[in-house]
């Protein structure tokens, strides 16, 4: 009955022995998926800075030409601006004295559809 009382025992200390061995197990396997899964995060967060810098450049480099565009587009509706109010500088005194002329010079006429019915 002792042999057998300490055969349990032996048994339940194996037991007890695997138990922690397998919760051991699943502790290093949970730290290892929980490292990997933070290397994979370094990894994508990585990869989407290169991505974001190589996007920032060719934005740059897109935006740069087009800066540079809308600076000229600019600069030519400056000097177009600049012309027109040049000409209606020169043009100013010459206009208003023919629109004055117009209006002042009223001459009296009967209009060539008119009949005179009688």
């Amino acid at each position: 009955m002792a042999s057998q009382s300490q055969g349990i025992q032996q048994l339940l200390q194996a037991e007890k022995r695997a138990a922690e061995k397998v919760a051991d197990a699943r502790k290093r396997k949970a730290r290892r998926l929980k490292q990997a899964k933070e290397e994979a995060q370094m990894e994508v967060e990585q990869y989407r800075r290169e991505r974001e810098q190589d996007f920032q450049s060719k934005q740059q480099a897109a935006m740069g030409s087009q800066g540079n565009l809308s600076a000229e587009v600019e600069q030519a509706t400056r000097r177009q601006v600049q012309g027109m109010q040049s000409s209606q500088q020169r043009n100013r005194e010459r206009v208003l004295a023919q629109l004055l002329g117009m209006v002042c010079d009223v001459r009296p006429q009967v209009h060539p559809n008119y009949r005179i019915t009688v």
